[in-house]
């Protein structure tokens, strides 16, 4: 995502400067000076120390309040420059530090660095309600806002205007006296309230190591052995299989390990995060935090936060999102028993005819289906998709469509891991630079983001790039072994890369129209994903790292007829996710609730959510909407995949999946504008029409595509083939059917 959430962000970087952010020279704080020499005016992490963030929090926010001093003590009459404009560039020095020290916590934190978020980031809360809440500051800007239509403002500096002054509304400027400061309490207590959450789930996530003896490794392929030793040598068990909560390390072993016992064990220990009774137990913070965003919303004049969230992005209100949810869920749950009356029988053959099915078993099962009905293994896949070969195929897309090149960058780095790319454009003129940090430590959240070290601005008429975070949790080279991605992890890089293009070709004039509206800003990412496996980009990336061949086209047509593989349970976990973030976020009132029983109630009583599947996340460990910038918002994903298959459509329907006008007037409308127009708006321009609801349901096989004509079927040569693939799903179902019910008969015959 473009704005920063753990999976929301992004972080990068490659060699030369060493760089440690959590010692260095105290005496000359960076952060006070006025631009950095380094490339791209990149942070000079091997300067920057710990002890210099609370400084430079300190005075950046005393040099906010100046910069705000002297517009409200300006006696000319408001107007665009002396007021909306001024506002617009005030605080610069505090969000140059803040950008810095957000990405390093969730990148690189340590102890030091959480006791300044603790410190801090109320201290944060407390200086942007003072600037937002501020009587006589609003009331200029409402000044130029009264008389915008008078003011002969083209259409940048009007929407700016519009923005600025939306955002004093939905602050409280708006509010009684007393209703602002018990906002200001509200908003200090939820800032160290999240601040608490992320504290403990990072802890509970590293708490947690299961070390394995060779004779519990049955069924486990080698290069899952061997990192599983590499982790047992970096946590000081050298010979040692160590298996954590970290996705790489975990999912493997959910998939492949043959011992029930330990799967529940590993599975359990993931889900239970936060919700132990123990002092990192994080149930008390999420039912605090959500009677308090109740609170803030009601004071505000919303009737739950949820509507207070939506009215703000291309939804527009709750309704709208559970209408879209909810036609997803029933069709995506019926597929998900579709698939799991397939591995039933597996099950039952394993571990006898009363054996009952567990969430654990999942990821086991499926990958013998993905065997047995595809003929497609995905360690078989992996040989192909060593991170350099995906990175490579990214940076080759992003050549086809656009003419940029990305060329090492020598610059400093806040981790030896990180990897640093100058992003040049097609007439050589650079866009910015990028950062990769692609593996999992124990400093660093889950999960996947990307960021900006420093915005994209203008400096005296000119463009200025800017610095692009892309931080990732990937399986780690192993001895010889390069990184080998899974097929998730391939489209989660192509995910994160369509997030630093968002921010890369960002050319917009004015800060405050920066950000799109959060349920469009998956757009840019989520569209890069429809090109990850095509047969046109396997051919160009996917190389077998030990034999250098070229993956095959039988391979390419297994993965092809495997694309609708697994998408029930994937559609149900994350739209279940979406769903309980909505309910949490509508509720209506303040009263106290029990997380565990509301979520019960949310998904297994109201919506019939099978046992066997648990949401993406659980409300003890839902980072995104507690730690993060998707609170109320979760939906975003699904809401912007409807935006981004029916974009994708539009270079399905070129003849030409790399087609450069397509792709020219994609950045122009979209990528590059920002904020600046109305996502919507954007679209329309893109696209010439609004987008159809039905290319998600068909990308995700929940319904059927049309009969093509001649001219689609034309046009979708070389593309994926959803309604021969719906075709074989359906008469594959109908087998599966009558096998389930021949062997239950059986059964139940020997019974």
């Amino acid at each position: 995502m473009k704005r920063f959430i753990p999976l929301f962000l992004s972080a990068m970087t490659i060699m030369t400067f060493h760089a440690c952010h959590r010692a260095g020279d105290a005496g000359g704080n960076p952060f006070f000076e006025a631009e950095w020499d380094t490339p791209y005016g990149a942070p000079p992490f091997d300067r920057i120390a710990t002890e210099h963030f609370k400084p430079a929090f300190e005075r950046g926010m005393s040099l906010h309040d100046e910069e705000i001093a002297a517009i409200v003590s300006s006696k000319a009459e408001p107007d665009f420059e002396n007021t909306v404009l001024a506002f617009d560039e005030s605080g610069r020095m505090l969000s140059r530090v803040s950008a810095v020290f957000e990405l390093l916590d969730a990148a690189d934190t340590d102890e030091g660095m959480q006791a300044v978020a603790a410190e801090m980031m109320p201290a944060l809360s407390a200086h942007r309600d003072a600037v937002m809440m501020n009587d006589e500051l609003f009331a200029k800007i409402k000044s130029v806002y009264d008389r915008r239509a008078a003011m002969d403002l083209d259409a940048e500096q009007l929407r700016l205007t519009e923005k600025i002054y939306d955002r004093f509304v939905r602050a409280g400027a708006l509010l009684a006296a007393d209703k602002k400061e018990r906002l200001k309490e509200i908003n200090e207590r939820l800032s160290r309230l999240g601040v608490a959450f992320g504290r403990n789930l990072l802890a509970e996530t590293n708490a947690f190591a299961m070390e394995l003896s060779v004779e519990e490794l049955k069924g486990i392929p080698s290069v899952v052995r061997d990192a599983a030793l590499e982790q047992g040598k970096a946590s000081g068990r050298e010979g040692k299989y160590v298996f954590t909560l970290q996705k790489p390390s975990m999912l493997p072993l959910l998939t492949y390990c043959e011992n029930r016992a330990l799967r529940d064990s590993i599975y359990n220990a993931y889900v239970s995060r936060g919700d132990r009774g123990n002092e990192h137990d994080n149930k008390a913070v999420v039912a605090e935090m959500a009677a308090l965003r109740y609170e803030k919303a009601a004071l505000l004049g919303y009737r739950s936060y949820a509507d207070y969230v939506a009215s703000n992005q291309m939804a527009g209100s709750p309704e709208a999102v559970y209408a879209l949810l909810d036609r997803v869920w029933t069709p995506a749950l019926e597929r998900a028993n579709g698939e799991l009356e397939r591995m039933l029988p597996m099950l039952r053959r394993d571990e006898g005819a009363d054996a009952v099915f567990e969430p654990w078993d999942w990821w086991y099962y499926a990958e013998k289906v993905r065997k047995e009905d595809y003929d497609l293994q995905e360690e078989g896949v992996r040989q192909y998709l060593t991170l350099d070969n995906v990175k490579g195929g990214i940076f080759f897309l992003a050549n086809r469509l656009y003419g940029i090149t990305f060329r090492p960058l020598a610059a400093p780095v806040y981790n030896d891991e990180c990897e640093v790319y100058e992003v040049i454009d097609a007439d050589e003129t650079p866009l910015g630079a990028l950062y990769f940090d692609f593996h999992p430590r124990a400093g660093k959240r889950g999960g996947a983001w990307c960021g900006h070290f420093t915005e994209q601005t203008y400096r005296d008429g000119r463009r200025v790039g800017p610095v692009v975070s892309v931080v990732c949790n990937f399986t780690r080279p192993s001895g010889r072994i390069p990184a080998l991605l899974s097929i998730d992890e391939a489209e989660t890089l192509f995910h994160e890369f369509g997030h630093a293009l968002h921010g890369l070709f960002a050319d917009v004039r004015y800060r405050g129209l920066a950000d799109v509206e959060g349920d469009f800003v998956e757009l840019p990412s989520q569209i890069m994903e429809n090109w990850a496996f095509t047969p046109e980009m396997l051919r160009q990336y996917a190389v077998n790292y030990r034999t250098g061949e070229v993956m095959s086209d039988e391979m390419i047509d297994k993965i092809r007829r495997s694309s609708l593989f697994n998408k029930g349970f994937a559609t149900t976990e994350l739209v279940a996710a979406a769903l309980s973030d909505m309910d949490i976020h509508s509720l209506a009132s303040a009263d106290p609730i029990d997380v565990d029983a509301f979520e019960r109630e949310a998904l297994s009583v109201k919506r019939g959510l099978m046992p066997q599947i648990a949401p993406r996340y659980r409300y003890p460990y839902f980072s995104h909407i507690f730690d993060g910038g998707y609170s109320a918002g979760y939906y975003f994903y699904i809401w912007a995949e409807v935006l981004d298959k029916d974009a994708f459509r539009a270079f399905v329907e070129s003849g030409d999946l790399f087609d450069r006008g397509t792709a020219e007037r994609f950045r122009r409308e979209v990528l590059a504008r920002g904020g600046s127009r109305a996502g919507m708006d954007m679209y329309r321009a893109f696209r010439g029409a609004d987008p159809d609801a039905d290319a998600m349901l068909i990308g995700r096989g929940l319904v059927d595509a049309p009969e093509p004509t001649a001219e689609t079927e034309a046009r979708e040569v070389g593309t994926v083939d959803t309604r021969a693939i719906a075709r074989e799903r359906a008469e594959r179902s109908r087998r599966e059917r009558e096998a389930a019910r021949a062997e239950a008969d059986s059964t139940a015959g020997e019974e």
